[in-house]
């Protein structure tokens, strides 16, 4: 694991954002992965299935955001990215941490998302 590959798989995962195409969102995920929207959720969503619907049912429209991001850190199979989220319309701000832990074929297994919005 190295800073390169959480860049690569967070590109994939803005475009996936942008697109909201299931074969997109559904290349970033192993067969059996979990995903945290809160690090207090005590049932992530499971599996790459159940991912891709979930993501699609509170999906962000293309164009409607503009997000930027920071590789912090890359050791053993996890990699930690701080990021910034701005919507337009509405327009409201969040601060991201993202903790997502790597199978070895470079998809995520674990997703866990820590998310602030500007007072």
């Amino acid at each position: 694991m190295d800073s390169k590959t959480v860049e690569n798989w967070v590109e994939g995962y803005t475009q996936a954002w942008n697109s909201n195409d299931p074969a997109d969102i559904g290349a970033l995920f192993s067969e059996d992965a979990r995903y945290y929207t809160s690090p207090f959720v005590e049932t992530p969503w499971r599996g790459r299935d159940a991912i891709i619907q979930h993501w699609l049912q509170g999906k962000d429209e293309p164009g409607s955001f503009r997000f930027r991001y920071e590789v912090l850190a890359a050791a053993g199979d996890t990699g930690v990215m701080r990021g910034w989220t701005l919507y337009l319309q509405p327009q409201r701000e969040y601060a991201n941490i993202w903790v997502i832990r790597f199978d070895d074929q470079g998809r995520c297994r674990e997703f866990t998302e820590f998310f602030m919005q500007r007072p």
